[in-house]
């Protein structure tokens, strides 16, 4: 007599189709907009995430939010515009996961609109401190140990302003310019060593930057960056944004390293 064994077909677990399942990230400017919402989604994709900014009480209002999901969101309050609060996240990150897989660089603040012969040295240093130097060093103290573990990625939100020369004021632009840049030469100086960096450059998206980095605003400088602000398509939503870092940060976008993807809906389309 032949016997027919009997075998279950295997029971599918949601966790099995997370992308992010086990990675750790730091995802900074994460207590409104874009970086709230790549925190959670990460989070949602099973990845344990440091979320960093300077309000502590909106970093918890995340981790209410985050409750439940399959990884989790740990809050750490930091001005990353000070050397020793990026020391202290990294090392914060280090010590409560162990390392560091994925980083989104995604804290930055506008300069209301101030053309050149407007713009102050101190608001030339303090954007380009949060928008630049900060990425920088955050970037320099998680590649050590992303080149111990011989893999890592780096994400960084520049902007399309990033790639044009007038969404902004002279130092907004510098800044994003000097990201993009910055990006291409992580990602092929370390690309033999198993770590991406990629960029996307949002346009309009619906997030609080505006509100916070318009004070004073140029009259002069922002009829000049509005100028063709009527060939927009639409504004994004922060989540659509969430969801192209997702991609950036997961094995679906292995070969792509060193690129600026621009999510604009068309607009520097035409």
């Amino acid at each position: 007599m032949i016997s027919f064994g009997y075998s279950e077909k295997p029971v599918f677990q949601e966790e099995d189709c997370m992308k992010l399942k086990g990675k750790v990230a730091i995802v900074t400017g994460a207590s409104s907009g874009m970086g709230r919402a790549i925190a959670l989604l990460y989070a949602k994709e099973g990845a344990k995430v440091v979320a960093l900014a300077r309000r502590l009480e909106r970093l918890e209002e995340l981790v209410k939010e985050a409750a439940g999901v399959a990884g989790e969101v740990r809050p750490f309050a930091a001005d990353l515009s000070k050397e020793a609060d990026i020391q202290k996240a990294y090392q914060f990150t280090v010590d409560t996961f162990g390392t560091v897989d994925i980083l989104v660089n995604n804290a930055g603040i506008l300069d209301s609109m101030k053309p050149l012969n407007e713009m102050s040295d101190e608001l030339w240093n303090h954007v380009i401190n949060v928008n630049l130097t900060a990425p920088m060093k955050l970037s320099r103290a998680v590649i050590e140990g992303m080149l111990e573990c011989k893999s890592g990625n780096i994400i960084n939100i520049s902007s399309i302003g990033g790639l044009n020369g007038c969404r902004a004021g002279t130092a907004y632009i510098a800044s994003k310019h000097g990201l993009i840049g910055m990006t291409k030469n992580i990602a092929f100086m370390y690309a033999t060593k198993g770590i991406r960096c990629n960029a996307i450059c949002p346009g309009g998206v619906e997030t609080e930057i505006g509100a916070v980095g318009m004070t004073d605003a140029s009259q002069f400088g922002l009829e000049r960056a509005m100028s063709g602000i009527s060939t927009n398509p639409r504004s994004g939503k922060p989540e659509e944004i969430a969801n192209i870092a997702l991609f950036l940060a997961s094995d679906d976008s292995s070969f792509i390293n060193g690129a600026s993807i621009v999510a604009d809906a068309g607009w520097t389309a035409y």
